[in-house]
């Protein structure tokens, strides 16, 4: 197989793996945290179809930005900089919007560093990093 194929099912791979995560963390376990905290908020939590598929989209490309650090770091260096780069983030521009649960950060955490963890072990599974040197 080439490697651009390589890389190619290894972000499907991954991306689908960090999809299933995700869906599995916010829809099954935590659902019921967003729902309260937004209702709390007079607001109606988004669950439309359109937001399932930008999160979708979300999910593909942290698994391509996943490939491409784990290419050139190592994966301890690529979960942590893969995690602060998406999740962290995300969590402190949710938090500033006050749309953040703070609660589900004791359930959200470990998950996501293990989903990115796993990301990264898909991914160097699939298309081992080339060593250069």
């Amino acid at each position: 197989m080439s490697p651009c194929l390589r890389g190619i099912v290894a972000i499907t791979a991954a991306g689908l793996w960090v999809n299933a995560s995700e869906f599995f963390r916010n829809e099954v376990l935590l659902k019921s945290y967003w729902v309260a905290h937004y209702q709390s908020l007079g607001l109606v939590f988004p669950s439309e179809p359109v937001n399932g598929m930008v999160w979708g989209l979300w999910g593909f490309t942290s698994a391509a930005a996943i490939y491409w650090v784990s290419r050139k770091f190592s994966l301890i260096e690529t979960v942590l900089l893969c995690w602060l780069m998406t999740f962290v983030l995300m969590w402190l521009v949710t938090g500033n919007l006050h749309v953040l649960p703070g609660g589900l950060l004791y359930y959200a955490v470990p998950l996501s560093l293990l989903e990115v963890f796993v990301g990264v072990l898909i991914c160097r599974k699939l298309a081992p990093p080339c060593v250069t040197g």
